[in-house]
């Protein structure tokens, strides 16, 4: 009988190994977090205008691009994976959410190109500077997933603060909105769809982060 149990035990050991790790997950998790913080920088640093416009908006396209292979790597692990370190349901909540975040600084910067937007308003720059601050949270956070019992009070707070920047973003939407209407806007009414276009797009960045913090909450409240 002990014989027996020794013989499964190893042929579970081998099956084990053969599948694809569990930390793998992490390891995408953190790679499509770096792929985010580019993209952002990207996105702020379009937002300068000038002649390097456009090669920041490729280079945070081609990021984007990235990530989604990231993405599809994580949605055929969990395929192909007999043990995951945390519910399937949660880990395929968590990289889609992450990777709605990047896909909107694309469609951010699809939009610019668009309308041909060359100059953006200071709240449009804030915004930007917020996008950069919660990918940088999110990438600080990754790693912690690793260990959420023991980082559990960490991922907390960092998910706090990715929340926090999400509320102040929405007020810098509403003042860059106010201040088209006092503006440009009270002579040229394209400039405030244009405007208010481009703002709705970077306001929705932050709502996707949003998401991305709430999903790591829950998850880190539902496994300590």
């Amino acid at each position: 009988m002990e014989l027996s149990n020794l013989g499964n035990a190893a042929m579970l050991d081998f099956i084990k190994k053969m599948l694809p790790r569990e930390d793998k997950f992490f390891d995408m998790f953190e790679a499509h977090a770096a792929k985010s913080v580019a993209a952002a920088r990207h996105l702020r640093d379009a937002l300068d205008g000038g002649t390097g416009m456009q090669g920041h908006i490729q280079a945070l396209m081609k990021a984007e691009d990235e990530a989604d292979r990231i993405t599809d790597g994580v949605i055929d692990g969990l395929r192909k994976s007999f043990i995951t370190p945390f519910d399937r349901a949660d880990i395929q909540k968590l990289i889609t959410d992450m990777d709605d975040a990047i896909d909107q600084m694309n469609k951010t910067a699809k939009a610019i190109l668009l309308f041909e937007v060359e100059t953006f308003e200071p709240q449009m720059v804030e915004m930007a500077n917020d996008a950069v601050r919660m990918a940088e949270l999110l990438a600080q956070a990754m790693p912690l997933m690793r260990n959420m019992g023991q980082n559990s009070n960490r991922l907390h707070e960092v998910t706090g603060k990715i929340l926090a920047i999400e509320d102040e973003q929405d007020h810098r939407n509403e003042q860059g909105l106010k201040a088209l209407i006092k503006g440009k806007a009270k002579k040229d009414a394209m400039a405030y769809i244009i405007g208010a276009e481009i703002y709705d797009h970077l306001e929705k960045v932050g709502d996707k982060f949003e998401d991305v913090a709430q999903t790591m909450s829950g998850i880190v409240v539902e496994h300590v």
